[in-house]
């Protein structure tokens, strides 16, 4: 998740996401406009003793709206803060934490498999939660200098960071309490098979949010609700994939150059779009030598106009700037660089710089499909293209 970088701590770097510019005075708004009944219901169940008149009064419950606001996300911050320092202790590099539109998000470079870690990472923070809830009532509790003010955003963010443990230990994967849960059932079965079962969970608990936030018209309820199906089902089929491609690498997927259609930097635009009209290919590597010097696609010959194609050369049009796979990188890193960079295709060159292969998400998806019915990457390494093939294009 993107977003402004605004400091670090402890060598994690801290952002707002453009969504939090949104939610927090919104949030302040919504508290501001309520201090009066909060208050009131605060006096009830915890005796403050607060004045809900002064509170009340004149511009000061949108201030205090805004202080709470503030406090909350504070809250979510060192909730987040939590997880990632015990995730340090174990060894796991943190990329950032973001604050946005339904909280905090810590980044992990690497998810724990070991169930005790994961265990622990994620308890930590509902359990920070819980003791900023303790700190906030220990302020109410020495009378927070007798001013009604402090004791609403004290005793409102006590009540919050209480709520928000209990919230987040819900067994809704992957919030906190689902992650407990998956490490709960990790240590009797594979990582990937607690991953399915704990996302499942997650599932029906965010088909339950959305009904409630429907019916009671609770709009961030349902986004988070849609939150936590799409981040679930999209965990489980990265730990799906993860668990596949374990010990398997390009070279056991990719398609050997040998078997690929390439050409070279002076063929005509011409030629090129006759062999893509005979080979139905849409793409091509281009070599000089056995040395990858570029891709060309359809789209590229498009970009010359038919009465010049004679006159113009793949030098002309050829894409230089490719991102390119190593041969001995673990077939589910290809997967990731192609995700990262919008491409559906990689070339694969060795260390002299030599086109060795291609890799497409259709190799990997074929790879996929063999190894999840019992049989092996090396069942389709190398195979042969043919005319009806899926074209080779980045």
């Amino acid at each position: 998740m993107r977003g402004i970088e605004v400091g670090s701590a402890f060598g994690i770097p801290i952002r707002l996401n453009w969504t939090f510019l949104l939610v927090l005075p919104l949030f302040a708004y919504l508290i501001g406009g309520q201090v009066g009944e909060i208050a009131e219901v605060m006096n009830q169940v915890a005796g403050l003793g607060i004045d809900a008149g002064a509170v009340a009064a004149g511009n000061t419950p949108y201030l205090l709206g805004l202080a709470a606001a503030v406090g909350l996300f504070v809250g979510v911050l060192l909730h987040e803060f939590g997880h990632s320092l015990v995730a340090m202790r174990y060894g796991y590099e943190i990329e950032s934490i973001t604050l946005w539109l339904l909280g905090g998000l810590a980044s992990f470079k690497e998810f724990p498999e070991d169930w005790k870690h994961e265990f622990w990472i994620a308890i930590a923070g509902p359990l920070v939660s819980v003791a900023v809830g303790v700190a906030c009532y220990g302020v109410v509790l020495v009378g927070a200098g007798g001013s009604d003010a402090l004791l609403f955003v004290f005793g409102y963010l006590a009540l919050l960071n209480v709520v928000l443990a209990v919230f987040n230990m819900l067994p809704a994967f992957p919030m906190d309490g689902g992650r407990v849960l998956r490490a709960l059932l990790a240590r009797n079965q594979p990582h990937a098979q607690a991953t399915q079962r704990a996302a499942a969970v997650g599932k029906v608990f965010a088909f339950l949010m959305g009904i409630i936030g429907l019916f009671s018209f609770q709009l961030l309820l349902i986004v988070l609700a849609f939150f936590i199906y799409i981040a679930a089902s999209g965990e489980a089929q990265q730990t799906t994939l993860k668990a596949a491609f374990e010990g398997v690498t390009v070279t056991d997927i990719m398609t050997r150059q040998e078997d690929l259609h390439t050409v070279t930097e002076d063929t005509s635009v011409a030629d090129l779009m006759s062999r893509m009209f005979e080979e139905r290919h849409t793409g091509y590597p281009v070599l000089d030598g056995d040395q990858l010097v570029g891709m060309v696609t359809l789209e590229d010959a498009r970009s010359v106009r038919e009465v010049e194609r004679d006159a113009y050369t793949v030098d002309d049009v050829m894409a230089t700037d490719l991102v390119a796979a190593d041969p001995n990188a673990d077939a589910l890193t290809a997967l990731q660089t192609m995700q990262e960079h919008g491409v559906g295709r990689l070339p694969v060159v060795d260390a002299d710089g030599e086109l060795v292969g291609l890799i497409s998400r259709s190799d990997l998806m074929t790879a996929f499909n063999i190894i999840q019915t019992g049989g092996t990457p090396g069942m389709i390494g190398g195979r042969r293209g043919e005319a009806g093939d899926e074209p080779r294009i980045l």
